[in-house]
């Protein structure tokens, strides 16, 4: 069955993460991945939005307010919606470790303050008017293991801080879960955090499927695996319960993905799930069925749209029309199974 909502949203950021200049991966700009994004059509239906990075070449975490409005401008000329903005929290960029001294934390929540600034000018606009700004730990797993106490408070007191933040501008944060990123990197930590923080209200959990894959194999955690590998379907199923039971509660952004069980990294993307293109042969998630766990009483908890997340595709890949064909295809069959009108 057909349904209006959530809302199909593409992701900017996989013309930049993993790209480098000077390879033969260079950034993809924000005008091609809009391009791209507007081409693809299955029966009539097309991608009604896109979730962006704010940060460079796509966008400059400072530029004037006039130049955010003609940013806005362009998406709305390709008929897409903004929905949840990435913050530019990592070291490098405009932020710095969650976990690090007063300096960094000051770092982290600056850029989470620069998010909501071009939140606001994108709600005010009319381009924007529903999404989360998604933050993560910007901290190492190696680093956090250290002091894991100690690390793990700390990024809570730096989330608490940058909740504080979100909700003066109105605006609510989604943690990324994903097995790179210090007190983050498997599914009972990411609980522990999100409980230690308890701003339930302000910060919640962004699950993606590929990056949630690691969570159940306990990549950088074995002592939270829930399978081991050759796990039956019914182990899979067992275990894609508890995990989806403990986490969503707390989730308010979500992002559809394939996984084939690699790890994969680049850049800073240290040892990270591997995003695959929807129709991968190696791939190891039945995405509609998955994805109904997440999704499970979505609008109680404020989801509009849901994002596709193909980080690390190769640029050729990205370059091919029919990839986002196939993408949008997997999407409006998990709007067709669990969504709403």
């Amino acid at each position: 069955m057909s349904h209006a909502k959530p809302k199909l949203h593409n992701a900017m950021w996989p013309g930049l993460v993993g790209k480098e200049e000077g390879t033969d991966h260079p950034p993809i700009s924000l005008d091609r991945m809009l391009e791209l994004t507007a081409a693809a059509e299955v029966n009539g239906q097309k991608f009604e939005g896109i979730d962006y990075f704010l940060f460079h070449p796509h966008t400059d975490p400072d530029a004037s307010d006039d130049e955010l409005k003609a940013i806005a401008d362009k998406i709305a000329g390709y008929n897409l919606k903004v929905g949840s903005l990435v913050a530019p929290i990592w070291p490098g960029t405009v932020g710095d470790s969650a976990m690090g001294d007063d300096e960094a934390q000051k770092k982290f929540l600056l850029a989470v303050e620069k998010a909501c600034r071009i939140a606001k000018i994108f709600n005010e606009h009319g381009v924007r008017s529903y999404g989360c700004i998604r933050i993560d730990s910007a901290s190492g797993v190696n680093d956090w293991a250290a002091d894991p106490e100690g690390n793990t408070k700390r990024i809570a007191d730096t989330f608490r801080k940058a909740a504080d933040i979100a909700a003066d501008n109105g605006e609510r944060l989604a943690a990324e879960g994903e097995i790179c990123w210090g007190a983050m990197h498997s599914w009972k930590d990411m609980v522990n955090l999100l409980e230690m923080v308890d701003r339930p209200d302000t910060l919640g959990f962004q699950a993606d499927l590929a990056h949630t894959y690691l969570y159940l194999m306990g990549y950088n955690s074995e002592e939270n695996a829930l399978l081991k590998p050759g796990y039956s379907d019914e182990e899979f199923w067992a275990a894609y319960e508890k995990m989806t039971d403990a986490l969503r509660p707390w989730t308010i952004d979500f992002h559809v993905a394939q996984n084939d069980g690699e790890v994969h990294g680049t850049g800073s993307h240290d040892k990270t799930g591997k995003h695959c293109p929807a129709d991968d042969p190696n791939g190891k998630l039945d995405i509609v069925k998955c994805s109904g766990f997440w999704l499970k009483d979505a609008q109680s908890r404020g989801i509009e749209h849901i994002c596709w997340d193909g980080c690390m595709f190769p640029n050729e890949m990205l370059e091919t029309p029919s990839t986002w064909n196939t993408i949008l295809a997997a999407m409006i069959n998990v709007r067709d199974a669990h969504g709403w009108n």
